[in-house]
């Protein structure tokens, strides 16, 4: 795939913007955005309340805990942002979305950007996902204050493999998930700490032992600790050798 001249950007729909870039803005991340490798804008979705109270959200129908944030609202907001960049894909965070995984965050890097929608409350009304397109995705099962720090989780996921922002492409395509495998060990200095000694194969020289090690470990460690990775590592390997 060819590298993209152009900025990667982002659009944040967030009642919190002072939340971002929060720790984006710090390490090679935080670089990054100030080199210009990506950007990042904030549409504040209080701005589209039209009550003195900046409401955004009121009581669900048919009763129940909590609020909901409120359709015309948000729309208003969603508009916003839209104009403000039309081609970049809208993701609501939620824990009923799809779960996100690295092919995902790939697909998103090598676009032109990601439009993210955070929710609060109880959740959106669901007219509003049935009005755009967007799609729902989900960190993990559990459940978050709000979707801004699963918004920074997904903008880090992204933004780290943007151009000009990690480094050398090699460390990229050895870490967990970029081979369907989780990452072998890592050791560095000293030789011995506390009786532990760095494996044999490491300080060998032996660059093709080096490399079957680390594999046997990437494959050992992820048969262990995530099943459901080695099914679809194992099924893909058997279809390649077919």
């Amino acid at each position: 795939m060819t590298k993209r001249d152009t900025t990667w950007r982002t659009v944040i729909l967030t009642i919190f913007p002072e939340m971002f870039p929060g720790p984006l803005g710090l390490s090679l991340a935080g670089q990054g955005l100030r080199d210009g490798a990506w950007s990042l804008e904030t549409v504040d979705i209080r701005e589209f309340a039209t009550d003195k109270h900046r409401s955004v959200d009121d009581a669900p129908f048919g009763g129940g805990p909590g609020m909901v944030m409120r359709p015309d609202v948000v729309d208003a907001a969603i508009r916003e942002a839209k104009a403000k960049a039309p081609d970049l894909p809208l993701v609501y965070l939620s824990p009923r979305g799809k779960k996100l995984d690295q092919s995902r965050v790939r697909q998103l890097a090598d676009g032109p950007g990601v439009c993210l929608l955070c929710g609060r409350f109880e959740g959106l009304d669901e007219r509003v996902l049935d009005a755009h397109d967007i799609e729902e995705i989900s960190i993990g099962d559990f459940v978050l204050s709000g979707g801004e720090p699963a918004a920074i989780t997904l903008l880090d996921a992204c933004v780290r493999l943007q151009d000009g922002v990690m480094g050398k492409a090699d460390s990229l395509s050895e870490e967990s998930f970029e081979g369907g495998l989780l990452e072998y060990p890592h050791y560095t200095r000293p030789q011995d700490w506390q009786g532990r000694v760095v494996p044999d194969v490491l300080t060998s020289g032996h660059h093709e032992n080096i490399r079957a090690w680390r594999m046997a470990q990437a494959e050992s460690i992820t048969r262990e600790r995530r099943p459901d990775l080695w099914a679809g590592y194992a099924g893909e390997q058997t279809r390649e050798n077919v």
